[in-house]
């Protein structure tokens, strides 16, 4: 009997990547999700894939309540923990978003501990920020974003927490061995359906004209298709166990990605930026828009990522961040949000 996985978020942009990869390794997969419903969508999504579906099968949990997870574990012998709350606009209270991220990644972990292997989705951005960093910085398995860093976001603050509090719950109840964590950087690719998510929203916008400029950012660009493989491969290796696997290839910034747009999409090049917001504008704006706001912590900043050690344990090579970017922007086009 193959394995049982469990894949929290099984909706989610990587989730459903994780459970296409692992449904194709032959795999028995079951997806939590917080409404049922919506399991019509994700067994439509993953069958047009190419996937099995007939070894796929659903659980209702919420990360917010108890109910449902012990018996979406039962009898899982490997979990991946992808859910996360991601918010629609930033509180004001940038540790409002702590509560939410920490208890559910403890919800989960103490529900499937039992398992012989955990791997949780984290994000680099639980590795980047701290007071005094340099412009260009190299990012590895050691850093850790300080979460008092005031020019952090809600979200920022909201997924170290969480990333620690799992490695605190799995040092309290013996199996830090047996987790693994997942540390993305912007997650790009092809999305299997029209249910794109924050991260493809960003080329969305960027290719149907709503940026008239774009800021001095630059972030690590990964392909959500090698974020999947790294998320089963740590299932599979157990010298994973431990470990901080950071997730990405090269680093772009949002005027590279826009000149790529433009060069790969010519009919649509009119609407993409060109021009650049100067910081000292971006920091003004930024007092009246929290969504401006959000790209403080970025502004001037390019980070780097250290991966080749998540290669040689997981042999995951990462695509370039340019075949990332192309790959969004005509799966967009397939589901026809843009």
């Amino acid at each position: 009997m193959a394995d049982k996985i469990l894949v929290t978020g099984i909706s989610g942009f990587i989730a459903k990547h994780a459970a296409l990869q692992l449904l194709n390794k032959g795999y028995e997969v079951r997806g939590t999700i917080r409404a049922l419903n919506k399991a019509i969508q994700v067994k439509k999504s993953l069958e047009e894939a190419g996937a099995d579906i007939s070894r796929l099968s659903f659980a209702a949990a919420d990360l917010s309540a108890d109910e449902g997870w012990a018996e979406a574990a039962q009898d899982c012998d490997g979990v991946l923990h992808v859910a996360s709350p991601f918010p629609t606009a930033q509180p004001r209270d940038r540790y409002a978003l702590v509560p939410a991220a920490r208890d559910g990644a403890v919800r989960v972990l103490n529900a499937a501990q039992k398992a012989s292997h955990i791997v949780m989705t984290s994000s680099m951005v639980a590795m980047m920020y701290r007071a005094g960093r340099p412009p260009t910085l190299t990012v590895t398995e050691d850093d850790w974003t300080d979460e008092d860093w005031k020019r952090n976001t809600p979200y920022i603050v909201s997924k170290t927490a969480a990333e620690k509090a799992a490695w605190d719950a799995a040092v309290i109840g013996g199996f830090k061995h047996r987790l693994t964590t997942v540390n993305p950087g912007l997650v790009l690719g092809p999305t299997l359906d029209d249910d794109i998510g924050a991260s493809l929203d960003l080329i969305r916008l960027m290719m149907t004209g709503a940026y008239p400029a774009m800021p001095n950012v630059s972030y690590p660009i990964v392909d959500v298709r090698d974020v999947a493989a790294v998320h089963v491969a740590a299932l599979e290796k157990p010298e994973t166990g431990g470990r901080r696997l950071i997730a990405s290839s090269n680093t772009l910034s949002l005027q590279e990605i826009a000149a790529i747009l433009r060069e790969a999409f010519p009919d649509r090049a009119k609407k993409i930026p060109s021009a650049a917001l100067p910081d000292g504008l971006v920091r003004l704006m930024a007092l009246f828009d929290r969504s401006i706001a959000s790209v403080l912590p970025d502004l001037g900043a390019a980070p780097h990522a250290q991966t080749a050690y998540v290669t040689d344990l997981t042999d995951v090579a990462f695509r370039p961040g340019r075949d990332a970017v192309i790959d969004a922007a005509r799966a967009l086009e397939l589901v026809k949000a843009i």
